[in-house]
């Protein structure tokens, strides 16, 4: 018997080393492969990035600057500001509670729900504009509204509801795979010591998805902070009251401005890298949690 477990850890160790020597690759495989990838990431990445800084910085740090006092500016960084802070808390609750549903309880319709969730993949970004527009522009429902004083497209709630439309399932498509392998024993524990399920949910549900939720939380604030093709469409392009951070560059870019549109460029860019620095940080912390 004890013979046998030898030879088979004997045999073991030697399919691993065998695999190793099967997976080492030689230096100049491994060399050229990263060449390559870093040959990609500075042409598509790293250039581009610094091209942004050159151009926003080539007339000087002053006139840098002063793009940031002009009032259009400031109007678009608070209105993107304010769109993300109203959409993402709300994409939030959609993400965790259709996340709870599909993962937690049977129910007919669930692969539909998926489906609705994915729907914003697949449907242009122009076309969900369109819709917002279709809905409440040209049908009673829209002219009831304006009747009562409620004006949506052309206006701050038609750009939060684009950008709800485009960014709604980066939570829900974050959580939902999480959710699942994690199954549901722990919540039925709780509940059968007698927790209700608000408690089971503050106490055990939260704290397992807490890095899958700020992940997903980082994604759609990154998304909702750069969305233009519905934004486009649902604004109206109105200077100085529905133009956000991406609209007003391409204003400024229209109008020859190209150290300035570069300068709001750059503040998109830096706000792209913070997320990006976040996310590390969120996926480390969750990967030592794992």
């Amino acid at each position: 018997m004890g013979g046998g477990i030898t030879t088979l850890v004997s045999h073991s160790k030697n399919l691993k080393q065998s695999n190793r020597q099967v997976l080492k690759e030689p230096p100049w495989v491994r060399i050229l492969l990263l060449a390559v990838a870093l040959g990609f990431l500075f042409l598509f990445l790293v250039v581009p990035l610094l091209c942004v800084f050159i151009e926003a910085f080539k007339k000087g740090g002053q006139a840098y600057l002063d793009t940031f006092s002009d009032r259009n500016s400031q109007q678009a960084i608070f209105l993107t500001l304010k769109v993300c802070a109203i959409a993402v808390p709300l994409n939030v609750v959609f993400g965790v509670a259709a996340a709870w549903a599909i993962t937690k309880f049977h129910f007919k319709g669930k692969n539909f729900l998926l489906t609705l969730i994915d729907l914003p993949f697949a449907v242009s970004p122009v076309i969900s504009g369109l819709v917002f527009i279709l809905i409440f522009s040209h049908t009673g429902f829209g002219e009831w509204l304006k009747d009562h004083g409620f004006k949506v497209v052309f206006n701050t709630p038609g750009i939060v509801l684009a950008t709800l439309f485009v960014t709604f399932p980066f939570v829900a498509r974050e959580l939902i795979p999480l959710m699942q392998s994690q199954g549901s024993d722990e919540e039925q524990a709780a509940i059968s010591l007698g927790a209700s399920g608000w408690k089971t949910f503050w106490r055990v549900t939260l704290p397992n998805i807490k890095w899958g939720l700020l992940h997903g939380v980082v994604l759609c604030n990154a998304r909702a902070m750069g969305e233009f093709g519905a934004v486009s469409v649902v604004s109206g392009h109105i200077q100085g009251k529905t133009n956000t951070i991406p609209l007003h560059i391409e204003v400024l870019y229209e109008s020859s401005l190209y150290s300035a549109s570069f300068a709001m460029a750059s503040i998109l860019t830096l706000l792209a890298l913070i997320t990006l620095i976040i996310k590390t940080i969120v996926e480390r912390q969750h990967n030592q949690a794992a």
